[in-house]
This record gives structure tokens, sequence and C-alpha cells, in this order.
């Protein structure tokens, strides 16, 4: 945690020094009903297509979750029996309606809340993000529009407004509800990104990267993502491959899977021998950078010299968590001494922070041995030589080595057979 927080207050610090160019949730004013929707963002691409039929689709409930609403439904019809003119009790069940799926009921259980109380702008909101979930984008938009108009201060109604006109093509009103959300409600990571998609779809580039920058110091793993190819390529910003290794680090803590496979990539373009040599020193350089980088975020630790380990460092200095965490970061970003450093500790454990033959540490080899990683591949060769956390398999051992000298494979071998 310690680890996040400065860097969110280092990259913050950074955005300010430069001339101006999604997992946080929204948070939304107390007054205002749960936003029952979760709208995903347009496609993940690296240059979003054109919006053509956005998916307007809501969470998925686990089964916990589930027999938990079911119940509550039962409750919120017991409600309504008891009385039926109450419009608020009616717009509980169209919520508990739709939380478990059933859109058409909840439709039913929004009008009739509505005819009992025109002016209820939740209500109308309700009925909106309904029928955003059922795809019908120009019903949603009429009724998120009453629901402004009863209430212009409704954060969510102009969100997912924004939403609605996105799927329908209309990317100016889509920037204005956006940013009309973001005016009342600042801390809003996710309206950013939404913002920062349709900008970059307008060629507003450096703005785009602005608000797709503050979404990712929010925590949205796709603006993490899209904010290091920003960086990656100079698509308004400044050409800087390190801050771009360093956004997709942090989407790959959430999983993001295209940040893990761009750093894979960037990672084969430094140690291929098949690489034009200037690309391959512009991706090493670049990783060195980043691990060097990694040093700010503990102004506390000791001084080092270039190339020490920073994970080393903080498990020297008895920081087992934050150490163990830096020594993932430095290996993937191609740390000999830190790959060095799990090797040990894979077989060593380390109190409740690593088990002995942590499977994280083997995934960690197993991904840069692909990328071709020679220590990895080294590592490897033992854990599969000797058995140790796995079946003893030779023949992947031996595979592990191949390429390098005959010298250097034959002193592993005889290492692993106890020669």
């Amino acid at each position: 945690m310690r680890h996040r927080l400065v860097l969110a207050a280092l990259l913050s610090l950074y955005c300010l020094a430069r001339p101006p160019i999604h997992s946080s949730l929204a948070q939304s004013p107390e007054s205002e009903p749960p936003l029952l929707i979760e709208t995903p963002p347009p496609a993940p691409e690296a240059s979003p297509a054109p919006p053509q039929q956005d998916e307007h689709q809501r969470p998925e409930l686990l089964p916990r979750e589930r027999e938990d609403a079911v119940m509550m439904l039962g409750e919120l019809r017991g409600a309504v029996r008891v009385s039926p003119d109450d419009a608020g009790d009616r717009l509980k069940l169209a919520q508990g309606l739709y939380r478990i799926g059933d859109l058409d009921a909840a439709l039913d259980e929004c009008r009739i809340a509505i005819k009992l109380e025109p002016e209820s702008a939740a209500a109308h909101l309700q009925l909106g993000v309904t029928l955003m979930a059922k795809q019908d984008g120009r019903a949603a938009a009429a009724a998120l529009m009453d629901a402004i108009l009863l209430d212009p201060a409704l954060t969510q109604a102009h969100y997912s407004l924004g939403s609605v006109q996105y799927s329908l093509g209309n990317l100016s009103a889509a920037i204005q509800s956006y940013r009309r959300a973001l005016e009342l409600q600042p801390h809003f990571p996710d309206a950013r990104y939404r913002l920062a998609l349709v900008l970059k779809l307008t060629n507003r580039h450096q703005e785009a990267a602005r608000f797709m920058e503050e979404a990712a110091v929010g925590g949205i793993p796709q603006a993490q993502f899209f904010t290091g190819n920003a960086y990656r390529n100079g698509q308004g910003v400044e050409k800087n491959p390190a801050l771009a290794i360093r956004w997709w680090t942090m989407a790959l803590e959430f999983g993001h899977q295209r940040a893990a496979d761009s750093l894979s990539q960037l990672r084969r373009q430094a140690l291929s021998p098949e690489q034009p040599e200037r690309r391959r020193k512009e991706a090493l350089e670049a990783f060195r950078r980043y691990r060097e980088a990694l040093w700010n975020d503990y102004p506390d630790a000791a001084g080092h010299d270039p190339g020490d380990s920073l994970g080393i460092a903080l498990l020297n200095n008895s920081e087992s968590s934050n150490g163990v965490t830096a020594l993932f970061h430095e290996a993937f970003a191609l740390s000999e001494p830190a790959h060095e450093e799990l090797a040990r500790l894979y077989e060593s454990g380390l109190d409740s922070r690593l088990a002995q033959f942590d499977t994280r540490i083997l995934t960690c080899f197993e991904t840069t041995a692909a990328d071709g990683f020679i220590p990895a591949k080294k590592a490897l060769a033992r854990i599969y030589g000797k058995g140790l956390g796995v079946t003893v398999d030779m023949r992947k051992a031996k595979a592990m080595l191949k390429g390098l000298p005959k010298r250097e494979t034959t002193a592993i071998l005889d290492e692993i057979v106890g020669r």
C-alpha cells in the first residue's frame, strides 16, 4: 500500500511539473441512489475504434451475492404489497429486479414509480440505466435527460448520459456530459477515463493524454495501459519508455493481459539477437531507467550504486513486504540481481511473505525465460533438473539451456546431477 501511495504521489508531481496536455470506482454523493449499472469501456484498442453500439452490462453477481439479492427481493415485494402506491418502495423493487437481471420487470416498476411520483429524478435515472442494459440508447438518453432536468446535480445521470451519447455516435454531447460529471464530482476516475477515450477519437491527443493519466493515477487499469502506450509512442506526451513500463506494470497488478503482452514485447525487443542493435539498446535502457526510478519510491532506502537491487536493499532493512514487491518488479524488468535473489528465496522461502517453492516466483521465471532472459532460463533448469517444488523433468531442464555456451551448460548440468 505504501508503495502505491508513494507512486501515485510521485506521478502526480510529475504531471504538475510538465506542461498540461479504470480499480477505483466512482464515489457518488450520499444524497444520490447507488449506481446500479457498470458500463464497460469502449473496445480497449490502442487507438479506440469509432463508437458503434456501446454495450451496457450489469456487473456479474457472485453466487452468494445473487442469493442475498434474491432474498432481499422477497422483502421488497412484501413492502410493495403493503404500500402499492409508495413510489420509493416501487423504485427499490425496480433496483432489486435490475440487480438479479429481470430487466423487463424492473422497467415496469420504474414506470410505475414515475407515474406515482413524476418529479423523482432517481426513478428516471433508474429507468435510464435499465434501458441502457436493454441497449435501447435513444430511450435511455431521454430518461436520463429527464432525470437531469429534475436534478441537474445528479452526477450519475450525466455520466450515464455520456456513455449513451458515445454509443449513439454523438461525441460532442458525450464530451459535454462527462465534463459536467467531473464538474460535479472531480474525484471520478471512471469519468476521466471515458472522457479521455472520446477526446482521443476527436484527435485532441494532448487533452486526452492528460485525462487518461489522471484516470490512471485514480486506479483504472485500462487507463494505466493506455497511458503506457502514450508514453511508449509519444502520443500527446513526450516519449518516455521507462514511464511506459511503469504504467504497464501497474496495470499488470490488476491482471491486465494486454499490459503483460506489451511488457513481454518490450523484453523480447531488448533480448532478441535478431533485433537491430539500436532497438535492443533502447529497450534495455528503458528497463534500466525504470529500475532506477523505483528507488525514488523509497527515499529512506540507503544509497546505492547503479545496478543495485532495491528489493534486496529493502529486505536488508527488514522491509519484507516492500522488498518482495520490489524484487518482482525488478525481475520482470530484467534485473539479474533480483532474479538471483528470487531464485534463492524460491528454495528457502521468506517468513509469511513467500512460501518455499512459491509459484509466483516460478511464474516470474517462466515469463521472463519465455522472452529470452538467460538468468531465468538457468534458474528454471536447476528447478526442473532438481525437482524443486516440481516434478523432475531433465528434458525441460536441458531445453532451458539450449543456446548457452557448451562449457556453461555442462557446469549447470553437473551441478544438477551432483557431480
